[in-house]
């Protein structure tokens, strides 16, 4: 596997900005992490009252909330076979879709260390030949080399930071796509009827959410010169596939 050689590593999360980066990104970059490490942990969220008697939180413990959340991207962009795929911000979805099916290799990137931790243990033991392992580091560091990929996948997560975080991410992303390939994510939209109730729910569990306008984030997309091919609206979130020109 390919990389840059200057990654994170366990116990270093300190070392995910350099040095004038902004302390800011650094505490959300905490939160989103230890939310996530809890989530795959099976360990329960400390929720207000209020919280635990709406409507969206029930949906939650029930588990038709999920479906609501997910993005599926294979459908505006389904991997090929013997393409080089990236998932940053993966979680375990090597053990969920149907990644054998496609027959595409897996590269994974992810914040959280608890799903780095039963990705890495469980992927090889599914397919050794397409699993390639996940890397412990964060959206805005992708510790590969440039062109390495066909396609690159981030959806779940572009909430929970600004769109001038986003603004590197995407950056970041054009590094390592190869010319012509795919870039699809995903974004909370703010006109959603759940999503102020969605808002609130992960801000007791994550952090601040941030509700950014749909017209912000493609005019971010546009200056990144990020093209929309295809976009999909599903309940909470909005999903682009893009291609850099």
């Amino acid at each position: 596997m390919s990389k840059k050689s200057d990654r994170p590593v366990a116990g270093q999360e300190q070392t995910w900005f350099a040095k004038g980066k902004s302390d800011s990104w650094q505490v959300l970059l905490s939160q989103v992490a230890s939310r996530f490490d809890r989530e795959y942990r099976g360990e329960a969220f400390a929720l207000p009252e209020e919280v635990e008697s709406m409507p969206i939180f029930l949906e939650s413990v029930a588990g038709t909330l999920q479906a609501k959340t997910v993005s599926p991207f294979w459908k505006i962009a389904k991997p090929q076979k013997n393409q080089r795929c990236l998932d940053i911000g993966c979680g375990v979805s090597f053990l969920i879709y149907p990644w054998r099916d496609w027959e595409a290799y897996f590269y994974g990137q992810e914040i959280s260390s608890a799903a780095r931790d039963a990705l890495n243990a469980r992927g090889p033991q599914l397919n050794s030949k397409l699993f390639k392992g996940v890397e412990w580091a964060p959206a805005h560091q992708l510790n590969y080399e440039e062109a390495q990929f066909d396609l690159c996948l981030a959806t779940g997560f572009s909430c929970y930071y600004p769109i001038d975080y986003w603004n590197i991410v995407m950056g970041e992303v054009k590094r390592v796509l190869k010319p012509g390939g795919h870039f699809v994510f995903d974004v909370l939209n703010p006109n959603s009827p759940l999503a102020e109730d969605w808002a609130i729910l992960e801000t007791y569990r994550a952090g601040e959410v941030f509700l950014e306008t749909i017209e912000d984030w493609e005019k971010m997309m546009k200056a990144a010169g990020a093209k929309v091919v295809k976009k999909q609206s599903g309940d909470l979130f909005q999903m682009y596939k893009v291609q850099y020109i």
